[in-house]
This record gives structure tokens, sequence and C-alpha cells, in this order.
């Protein structure tokens, strides 16, 4: 059972890495990332071991920049000695490193990176049970849990190209969420 994810990332993919991590929020998946400035008591080192060894999968985001960057191959080298799931985001024309290269990736390109996130939470949904959504209200300002809409629902959502539509238990208003992501639309 999949529960915490290790968000393998370079830098200047820091945006797609808070996406990333809040995507994994919203279907209840707590995410480990090196350089999020969290415990900064330990070493850098340190905190990508653990971060690494405590998940039950790692996500490389493999860009133009990711590919090439020793701190996101090393972490990779890591998650392959310690037999970790790798499932990696990778950019259009971006080659897998050789260590990763026999998986097969989720592709995106940089203006559609929700569309990569939906395939990804939907392959998290065959490996592990995910049962709950985290929804912060765009009205109120509340967090509420609700459960995940059925897979069906997404898959005509998203065929039908409309949202997905739930009440806040707090305000009682419709929140409409993108069947991709299940974030609140504006």
């Amino acid at each position: 059972m999949i529960t915490k994810v290790y968000i393998s990332h370079c830098e200047q993919d820091e945006p797609l890495a808070q996406e990333l991590a809040r995507a994994l929020w919203t279907v209840e998946l707590e995410s480990f990332s090196a350089l999020y400035r969290k415990a900064r008591i330990l070493s850098l080192a340190e905190r990508i071991r653990f971060g690494i060894r405590q998940s039950d999968c790692v996500i490389p985001i493999l860009t133009q920049e990711g590919v090439l960057s020793p701190e996101v191959n090393q972490e990779i080298g890591l998650a392959v000695g310690a037999d970790q799931l790798i499932i990696p985001l990778v950019e259009a024309g971006v080659e897998l490193p050789i260590l990763i290269r026999h998986l097969q990736p989720i592709n995106f390109y940089s203006e559609a990176y929700e569309d990569a996130l939906g395939k990804l939470i939907q392959n998290m949904r065959h490996l592990t049970k995910l049962d709950w959504l985290k929804i912060k209200c765009p009205y109120c300002g509340e967090e509420m849990t609700q459960y995940i809409s059925p897979e069906e629902d997404v898959e005509r959502s998203l065929l039908a190209g409309k949202h997905l539509e739930t009440i806040c238990s707090y305000c009682q208003r419709i929140i409409y969420l993108d069947p991709r992501t299940f974030r609140p639309t504006p």
C-alpha cells in the first residue's frame, strides 16, 4: 500500500514538485522532498536518505534540467538501490536515465502538466487504495474530507470535458473539481 511518496526534482522544478505535492495531498498521500525546507537540523543528505527510505514510492520529475541534475540522478540511484517503486514523470523529449530506462514513464508537456498528474493519480488508484479526498473550499476556506469519486465518474467527466461536483459540508455551496487532480476550480 502506498501512503508516502518521495518527490525527486531539481531546484528549477520546485513549482512542478509543489503542484505534485498538492495533488498527492488531495488524495491523502504524504510526500517528502529534500528541497522542502523542513527538518533543518538534518543535513540535506540525511533528509534525502530518510525521505527515500520512509517512502513507498519515488516520483522523479525529469525535465530538461532535472535529468541533468546530479542530485536527481543520485536520488534515483538511491531509490533503485533501495528497491523502491519508481514512477517517473518525464517532460516530452527527455530521455530516461540509464538506471530507470526500462520503466514506463508518465510523459508530460509543460503546458499540460495537470494531465500527467491525472494519469499519475489514476495509476496510483490501481496500485493502492485511495478512498478519501481532502478539499479546501474556495468559498469559505474550510478543509473537508470526502470520499473520492469512483473511477467511472472521473472517466465520464473527462470524456465529457466537465468538472466533478461536490458540496461544501460547511457553507453548502457547490464546488467544481478538476477531474484530473480533484482540485477545486474557480
